[in-house]
């Protein structure tokens, strides 16, 4: 028979200290949304007048964006920031989920881009306190992702290519940070908008500050020509995969043998990756491309028996860079999938809590929010190393997740969190540096 341990069964639960805060590192994305003057802003551009639930917005929406911060995925998970002394360590009022409910159901298509105009400017204020690119090239990554829902209640929500109900946001994020600088929610079976989602997406960079070059990295999902001409009549390079189609396969079976330059790759396989002009069109229609083909194959015996001939991925390209510098800089794109399953497990995009589309697009504005304010807390906290990627799940056991108790002491409220908290020194660092910020300039 195993022994119990008494101890540990006499132990009494009881819910009845006022002065305890939950999630009590809060503190310190609260501190930089007060230096951003984030309640004010939301206030000055998203007008619900006369919807129900529409008045005081940026109350409402910085109590969805701390719940987010502090784990939550429900609407109902606001009420972690209602326990306790928690209201203390936040520099807005928190609201009920039930009101936040009606709030996020009052959004429509014309309040949706208001919150747009929200985000750019607050991307606006981070940049100008030191959250910015420096004066290298500014790389984008474009991608859309699957918001898998259940039920047929959810308003927009369809069966796609993935054949998977649910929603299909288009998002751009910044590639050495992973900060989300645009996103659009999408019906789930919609392939469209993204010329125009690109076009906003450059003036938005523009106006944040970005005043070097501009590069846009996309899969082949976004290739058209269209794109390609927006881009270039914005000054904008590009690195877009294409299909592997017949005109393609024709370019690709002219480069010469000799052409191909064989490059790093894991273990199993080979691959090389070689150059030569995509044309298409005809008359005034003619375009020429730089198209880039890397071929790969597996080389363990057995598997190489299955699938004996070379693969290949290839992609048009606008930069001077040599073939093996193109070709690895391409496939940094992946870095994307990182930004949006960070966005979806850490940020609360994996639940998409209304049955309407607007209030769902609405949270999913919050949930971007939210995931730049945890690298924008790191950047500016000081706490980010270039050789680590910034997830919310680490920030979130490391610096918010810490328990704490708010007291009198001297005539003077104190956060007391437990002793030996390993992350205590990169906490103070990044309270210290947030807290001599001055306020963003509007």
């Amino acid at each position: 028979m195993k022994r119990v341990s008494r101890g540990i069964d006499r132990i009494e639960v009881v819910f009845d200290d006022p002065n305890l805060v939950a999630s009590a590192g809060l503190l310190i994305p609260a501190t930089l949304m007060a230096r951003l003057g984030l309640e004010a802003l939301v206030n000055e551009w998203v007008r619900l007048v006369g919807r129900v639930g529409g008045a005081s917005p940026g109350r409402k929406v910085l109590t969805l964006v701390a719940t987010i911060l502090a784990g939550g995925s429900h609407i109902d998970h606001a009420n972690l920031l209602r326990a306790g002394a928690t209201q203390a360590a936040l520099p807005f009022r928190v609201m009920a989920p039930s009101t936040l409910g009606t709030f996020l159901r009052a959004f429509t298509f014309g309040h949706i881009r208001q919150l747009d105009q929200v985000i750019a400017e607050t991307i606006r204020r981070a940049w100008q306190l030191g959250a910015g690119p420096t004066d290298g090239p500014l790389v984008i990554d474009m991608d859309s992702t699957i918001c898998e829902v259940h039920g047929k209640q959810k308003q927009g929500a369809a069966y796609g290519y993935t054949r998977t109900l649910g929603y299909h946001p288009l998002l751009a994020t910044r590639a050495d940070t992973g900060e989300v600088l645009h996103a659009r929610l999408r019906k789930g079976s919609s392939q469209r908008g993204h010329k125009r989602f690109v076009e906003e997406l450059i003036a938005r960079v523009r106006r944040a500050g970005a005043t070097a070059a501009v590069c846009l990295r996309a899969d082949g999902g976004f290739w058209s020509h269209e794109l390609i001409d927006t881009l270039g009549r914005l000054g904008v390079g590009y690195s877009i995969t294409v299909g592997i189609n017949k005109t393609i396969r024709a370019a690709i079976a002219a480069i010469d043998t000799d052409a191909w330059m064989p490059i790093v790759y894991p273990d199993g396989g080979q691959a090389a990756v070689a150059e030569t002009t995509y044309t298409t069109g005809r008359g005034p229609k003619r375009r020429s491309y730089r198209l880039v083909v890397r071929r790969s194959r597996l080389t363990e015996v057995a598997q190489q028996a299955l699938w004996p001939d070379w693969r290949y991925h290839a992609f048009v390209t606008s930069s001077s860079a040599d073939t093996v510098t193109a070709d690895r800089f391409h496939r940094d794109h992946a870095v994307v999938e990182l930004a949006i399953r960070d966005l979806k497990d850490g940020a609360g995009l994996e639940h998409c809590p209304s049955g309407r589309f607007f209030a769902n697009a609405a949270w999913l504005a919050c949930s971007v929010l939210a995931h730049n304010l945890f690298r924008w807390t790191a950047t500016l906290g000081g706490i980010r190393h270039l050789d680590e990627l910034t997830t919310a799940r680490t920030l979130r056991t490391r610096l918010i997740a810490v328990p704490a108790r708010l007291v009198n002491h001297a005539g003077a409220r104190k956060w007391r969190g437990p002793l030996n908290w390993p992350w205590a020194d990169p906490f103070t660092r990044a309270l210290t540096n947030l807290r001599a910020l001055p306020p963003a300039p509007t």
